[in-house]
């Protein structure tokens, strides 16, 4: 069974209940823009109140444990961050206006039954492509996902910019964890991610 399948009753919904009132003084990434984005604001992420959802279907381009015979069945998130300027997801991650107005986000039952989507179509897991600023909505949609009979693994397909809070309310949720890590000189991550404190971020995570 995954691993939020294996929490105690409640808790799921306890987690996400949480993460998303901490949008009210948002800290979902080490930027700690402490914006309100339960109001639709936004910051360095350029996301509000709901996650923006670019693209979902069975990855048959991942790992070859992740992809098996169906796909990885990936949930490719809107904006991101950082800003990579090496990114492969340039016109999804930068390149798209920022705000609910321009890029209207996905409330948590459409991201829900997203996944239930994805496990119809036979793919192996849910894997959540760059989710690090949207990790209250990735939640509060997993409740409803998990009630509505989802049965999959889950991957968190990171950066590696992540606040510590974020992967406390992810600790025995997500089932493989997985950083695409980028540097470990903050000069490099400033002059290529724009973002100082990258590398001391990320060992951060190691750490805990």
């Amino acid at each position: 069974a995954p691993a939020y399948l294996r929490l105690p009753p409640g808790e799921l919904r306890a987690r996400a209940d949480r993460a998303v009132a901490s949008l009210a003084d948002c800290r979902c990434c080490p930027r700690d823009c402490r914006v309100d984005r339960l109001r639709d604001r936004w910051a360095a992420c350029k996301t509000g109140r709901h996650a923006v959802v670019t693209s979902v279907f069975p990855h048959f381009g991942e790992e070859d444990c992740l992809r098996g015979w169906n796909g990885s069945g990936t949930i490719f998130f809107g904006h991101c961050n950082l800003r990579c300027v090496f990114c492969q997801n340039f016109d999804i991650s930068q390149d798209i206006a920022p705000g609910p107005a321009a890029a209207p986000g996905s409330p948590p039952g459409v991201i829900a039954a997203m996944m239930l989507r994805l496990q119809d179509l036979g793919c192996h897991n849910v894997n959540f492509v760059t989710p690090e600023h949207v990790v209250p909505q990735v939640l509060e949609a997993l409740v409803l996902a998990a009630e509505g009979g989802l049965r999959l693994p889950l991957v968190y397909n990171t950066s590696a910019f992540d606040s510590l809070e974020s992967l406390r309310h992810l600790d025995g949720v997500v089932d493989i964890y997985m950083p695409d890590f980028k540097c470990w000189a903050d000069a490099r991550a400033k002059r290529y991610l724009k973002a100082p404190g990258y590398p001391e971020a990320a060992r951060a995570l190691d750490a805990a």
